[in-house]
């Protein structure tokens, strides 16, 4: 997914010339083809991802960044704020037009009041000429490390900083628990203003970053690592919406059992659908990349056609995808019966491959078969709702 997140993001900065990408020293072997390209507008700020997140948000608050040193710490120089970290980052400026005298927070202050006159009235980022930055991080490093900067600086002014994580999940199996990213995805749908998406393949990979560059505000982008199999066919449309997500195997009416899946698990919920159809049982796959704002209304749609359903994600039980659907399924005059494929709440303490440790959990291609045979079996012949 890494290398289709890149693709996308070259094409987007072409048209975009206020987007940005900092990265903190990680990358590499990805994101060369952008810092050759978009010198001016990329960034490695080095481990220091509390700080790259602070230095995200100032360059969203500058009207104009005409320049940035190699390092990305010093050179700012901007016409009306170069930061409004609220953990200590600067907020001098200075004007570069020789003659001219400006009040140097102005502009910024009007932006903030514009910001805070309330939670209805959101600004576009033409409304505020804002930049759109776009941070890479490892999935834990990125969220979990700095979750103050994103909490305050971020989504409190409700910034275009796009957050992007490689790795989610288990990814980094063999780095141990702490690359580990399993709870992040619940942390952050906890925060105000923020999008949260999770991609199940490199298509849907490419068409989140359309996505977040056109949608103003926080975001959260949960990536996998690299090698993910495609599962779409064919790209998919810009005018796909983040409020619909993505029916696989679209010709099954009435199936017994619908996989919801979010994120990487995709390609195993396929494998396990078809598998499953061999077995006489009819499967409905449904992706579901955005967990924020969850897609209520076509969800519960989708929840009501089966009487059973299984949600399938490299996360942990709580806040994920599970915890999305069942208010949307106890909604329903028929709620059906549900279970969950996740990943175990205590500390995975061994190390190992992705697949490995996702075995582990009951997550693999064969386990999730035995999962849906498990729980529909009992009531065998039933093919969909009466």
């Amino acid at each position: 997914m890494r290398n289709a997140f890149i693709e996308a993001l070259l094409g987007e900065a072409d048209r975009h010339p206020n987007l940005w990408l900092l990265t903190g020293d990680l990358g590499y072997g990805v994101l060369e083809p952008f810092a050759e390209r978009f010198a001016d507008r990329y960034l490695n700020v080095g481990v220091a991802e509390q700080n790259m997140l602070g230095v995200a948000a100032g360059i969203c608050l500058s009207d104009t960044l005409t320049s940035a040193n190699a390092s990305g710490v010093d050179a700012f120089r901007c016409d009306t704020l170069t930061s409004a970290n609220a953990s200590g980052a600067s907020q001098a400026s200075q004007n570069r037009h020789s003659g001219e005298s400006r009040n140097p927070g102005q502009g910024a202050s009007n932006m903030m009041d514009a910001r805070l006159r309330g939670q209805d009235e959101l600004l576009t980022k033409q409304d505020l000429n804002e930049n759109i930055v776009f941070t890479y991080s490892i999935g834990n490093f990125g969220t979990l490390r700095c979750l103050e900067q994103i909490r305050n600086d971020v989504c409190y002014h409700n910034l275009n900083v796009k957050i992007v994580a490689v790795g989610g999940g288990v990814a980094y199996g063999s780095h141990g628990y702490t690359h580990h990213a399993v709870e992040e995805l619940a942390i952050l749908r906890t925060m105000p203003n923020i999008t949260v998406i999770a991609p199940g393949d490199p298509a849907e990979a490419k068409w989140a970053v359309q996505k977040l560059v056109e949608h103003p505000g926080p975001a959260y982008l949960r990536l996998g690592k690299a090698g993910e199999p495609k599962v779409h066919p064919q790209a998919i449309a810009a005018t796909h919406g983040l409020d619909t997500p993505f029916v696989l195997f679209p010709d099954v009416s009435r199936p017994a059992v619908t996989m919801f899946s979010t994120g990487g698990m995709l390609a195993n919920c396929v494998e396990a659908a078809k598998g499953l159809m061999q077995a006489g049982v009819t499967v409905q796959v449904v992706s579901v990349p955005v967990l924020k704002p969850v897609p209520a209304d076509a969800l519960q749609a989708l929840l009501a056609q089966s009487p059973f359903v299984l949600t399938v994600e490299e996360h942990v039980q709580e806040g994920g995808l599970y915890s999305a659907l069942c208010p949307l399924a106890l909604a329903l005059a028929q709620p059906p019966q549900m279970i969950s494929a996740c990943l175990q709440p205590h500390v995975i303490g061994k190390i190992g491959s992705q697949d490995y440790l996702r075995s582990l959990s009951g997550l693999s291609t064969e386990a999730l078969v035995k999962t849906v045979l498990a729980f529909s079996r009992p009531r065998a012949g039933v093919t969909g709702r009466e």
